[in-house]
């Protein structure tokens, strides 16, 4: 059983003690302790504690407790323990019998030491409900973390993956003759951008790898717009967004083009521009 400690911290184990289990509950602690001796020295263990918790915080109940318990049992007073008469029924030749009891001292104490338990038991299951709350917090937070930890890894292996697969395309790309890699640099909007553009002498198909580019962040009215030039004016690709591991593939397929000097990007508002806002080219490349 994975995590048998947590298992047995949860505080299920305490309830299970105290018979504040469903059957179908108890009946699965039982199966798991016969399974793992861990398990049953830590029931052992609480039945152990309860019961020494018990013996040494009996209190001896009050008078006025011990009065009321007497009347409930139709007894008046102590005195009354150490003899009772029967009705006389006897001719007048007979002489009365008297029916003698033994002392009840025992049954007395029986009883009271049975409601100093039942005292007891109310407040160990009371302080085991509490902890077992708190118990209960605790691994809930512990789940949520978890969770949140487990989210991010995923996230993380997710990205390697991504990025992964756009270097084997980079590779494969480079390692082709088909294809012809352009660099684009940054320009004076954006002097750190940079951006790959991959164009197949064959097919003249033109494809952009986002695990080979740094642009500059657009908000959400914007989006880059990929232009060819082509004798000596500006031809659109199409536009294209920021993309991640968790939206899009690490390739792009843009419009084909059948010659070009040059590749650009600009930022324009979103859907694209007839014509570039070279206030806002990011990045060039000659072919």
């Amino acid at each position: 059983m994975e995590n048998l400690k947590a298992y047995i911290e949860s505080g299920v184990l305490e309830l299970y003690v105290l018979g504040d289990l469903s059957p179908e509950e108890a009946l699965q602690v039982e199966e798991i302790a016969s399974q793992y001796p861990e398990v049953r020295d830590e029931i052992a263990a609480i039945e152990q504690a309860m019961e020494q918790y018990a013996m040494q915080n009996a209190v001896e109940p009050s008078a006025d407790v011990e009065t009321k318990l007497f009347e409930k049992l139709g007894i008046r007073d102590e005195d009354e323990l150490g003899t009772i008469s029967t009705t006389p029924i006897y001719s007048d030749s007979e002489e009365p019998k008297i029916v003698r009891l033994d002392s009840s001292d025992g049954k007395i104490r029986t009883l009271r030491f049975a409601l100093v338990a039942c005292v007891a038991l109310l407040i160990i299951s009371t302080a085991a409900l509490f902890i077992t709350y708190n118990k209960l917090n605790d691994a809930h937070d512990q789940i949520a973390s978890l969770n949140l930890d487990k989210q991010k890894f995923a996230g993380v292996v997710s990205q390697l993956e991504y990025e992964n697969k756009g270097l084997d395309n980079m590779v494969a790309m480079a390692d082709s003759k088909e294809w012809v890699t352009i660099r684009m640099a940054g320009q004076a909007f954006s002097p750190n951008a940079k951006m790959n553009v991959y164009w197949n002498k064959k097919d003249k198909s033109v494809i952009i790898n986002y695990v080979a580019m740094d642009l500059p962040k657009t908000d959400a009215e914007h989006e880059y717009q990929l232009w060819a030039l082509v004798n000596g004016k500006p031809v659109s690709l199409g536009v294209f967004g920021k993309s991640d591991s968790t939206t899009n593939e690490a390739l792009q397929k843009m419009q084909a083009i059948q010659e070009a000097q040059a590749f650009a990007v600009t930022i324009e508002p979103k859907g694209g521009s007839i014509n570039p806002t070279m206030e806002k080219l990011t990045v060039m490349g000659g072919v």
